[in-house]
């Protein structure tokens, strides 16, 4: 008969006392408008699935998309000049 034994390490690894660290919530923080971004895009195309869309959909949907775009340029944008020193 085999004993029951629980892995430390998993046990662990997502304990209460394990918070972020203070670089990963400034990471979090970067890639919030990214995250925001995708969020409204999704919601604009959840709407739609069961439903035909209309031209109003297709907009919203459109302006998601170029803010999903924006957001996600305005973060390499970020990471470049912050990788560069700042000289473009």
């Amino acid at each position: 008969m085999s004993p029951i034994v629980t892995v430390q390490d998993v046990v662990t690894a997502f304990a209460d006392f394990m918070e972020p660290t203070d670089g990963e919530l400034d990471a979090i923080e970067r890639e919030m408008p990214a995250i925001l971004a995708d969020v409204d895009l999704l919601d604009a195309q959840i709407t739609t699935l069961d439903r035909t869309p209309t031209e109003l959909d297709i907009r919203r949907i459109r302006r998601a998309y170029r803010r999903v775009l924006a957001a996600e340029r305005d973060q390499v944008n970020r990471a470049g000049a912050s990788t560069s020193g700042g000289v473009a």
